[in-house]
């Protein structure tokens, strides 16, 4: 089931106090950003965001995007605009800083 434009606006909507957020249309589906770092997606009208060490604290269960997928957390309290919006900034920090200790070597 492709998620629906509605949902994604409502999710849009409840993560406006985040400066740089933008989504990107995949097969049905909505991958989300914040200021460019991937921390989540809308599949099957569902808000999941990565998991990592610096979200574990929600207590958010596992769900699977779609088959043959890694596991993500289901944000369930997207009526929570401050929770959802400090979950989110907890998981791109996260990821940003996961990011920036990787170095390539050649």
């Amino acid at each position: 089931m492709a998620s629906t434009k509605e949902y994604r606006d409502f999710i849009l909507e409840q993560l406006s106090e985040i400066p740089g957020i933008t989504y990107r249309p995949m097969m049905g589906e909505f991958l989300l950003y914040s200021n460019g770092v991937l921390f989540g997606g809308i599949h099957d009208d569902r808000l999941l965001v990565k998991i990592i060490p610096e979200n574990k604290q929600y207590n958010m269960p596992e769900a699977i995007p779609y088959n043959g997928a890694k596991p993500m957390y289901l944000a369930k309290d997207i009526d929570d605009k401050e929770k959802l919006t400090e979950i989110v900034n907890n998981t791109t920090k996260g990821l940003s800083s996961k990011n920036k200790h990787r170095r390539k070597h050649f």
